[in-house]
């Protein structure tokens, strides 16, 4: 058996080993609709490592997927910076870049300022109970969206108001367990857009609020833990399994309906609920 303490430390090997799975837990459940808050939480209380691994250390672990999400859609992006300026100059309005970027540059917006005044005031809760409330209510909201969403729009029939309702959708994701691409893939759906093109504009609008919460958190990170080189594999392993999860979906979601992370999200809130009720968890 692996010594895993030295001298009341975590055996540094052991540190690395965890930085690289919480990374895989980071990057597998950032993008997928299950939420990568109430997986960390769960994850590090169910193991015992919240003394090493505290908020901020989970926070920093975050940076890698920044990283990956804005590689995979770098050709997306660069497309709509282009796009966008050349309908600027050239007055085009309803050019499609133009409307996309501002629809999200709009959608950002409240995200953001709830976050701040949130984060400010410090009411933003964690607990375990809240992740599993979360977890069923999306899961039943996801389950609606699949029911009556008509899946007939493509991404070259985006408009600024999808921005701008997938962006208010992104407010719920501020609640631990509801998830930032769940809440946005939720709420594209609702609009009627298929499920490939509600994923890849649910990433694409998340891009500047997961960039700019991160480097908020930077701060944090930099005070608040002293994890190093563990830290760093873990930005390490999230940045990989990120990428991966991405490319997955996308793929999944233009063959499959989303049922299986609706199913699975009322399973997560059910055997959390069951944890807390015997006192296994609290």
């Amino acid at each position: 058996m692996p010594v895993l303490l030295v001298a009341g430390q975590v055996n540094p090997l052991f540190a690395l080993f965890q930085g690289i799975v919480l990374g895989l837990v980071q990057g597998i459940t950032e993008f997928l609709p299950i939420s990568s808050t109430a997986h960390l939480i769960i994850f590090t209380d169910v193991f015992g490592w919240q003394n090493q691994w505290n908020k901020a250390a989970l926070d920093g672990i975050q940076f890698g997927s920044v990283i990956a999400v804005v590689m995979y859609f770098w050709k997306d992006i660069r497309a709509i910076l282009s796009g966008a300026l050349a309908a600027f100059a050239r007055k085009e309005w309803d050019r499609e870049e133009w409307k996309i970027l501002v629809g999200i540059a709009i959608g950002t917006i409240p995200a953001l300022g709830a976050g701040y005044v949130l984060k400010k005031l410090n009411i933003l809760p964690e607990s375990v109970i809240i992740i599993a409330t979360m977890s069923i209510v999306m899961s039943l909201l996801l389950a609606l969206a699949e029911k009556v969403g008509t899946r007939k729009r493509g991404f070259d029939e985006l408009e600024i108001k999808d921005g701008i309702l997938v962006g208010l959708g992104q407010m719920i994701s501020l609640l631990p367990g509801s998830s930032r691409s769940g809440s946005t893939l939720t709420a594209a759906l609702f609009l009627g857009l298929r499920r490939e093109t509600a994923a890849r504009f649910s990433f694409l609008l998340g891009i500047p609020t997961l960039a700019i919460a991160t480097l908020v958190q930077a701060g944090d990170v930099l005070r608040e833990t002293d994890m190093g080189l563990p830290l760093l594999v873990g930005i390490a392993s999230s940045f990989v399994f990120s990428y991966l999860s991405i490319a997955w979906l996308l793929k999944f979601l233009q063959r499959q309906s989303t049922w299986v992370f609706v199913w699975y999200r009322l399973a997560l809130g059910a055997t959390l609920f069951a944890a807390i009720a015997t006192g296994h968890l609290n």
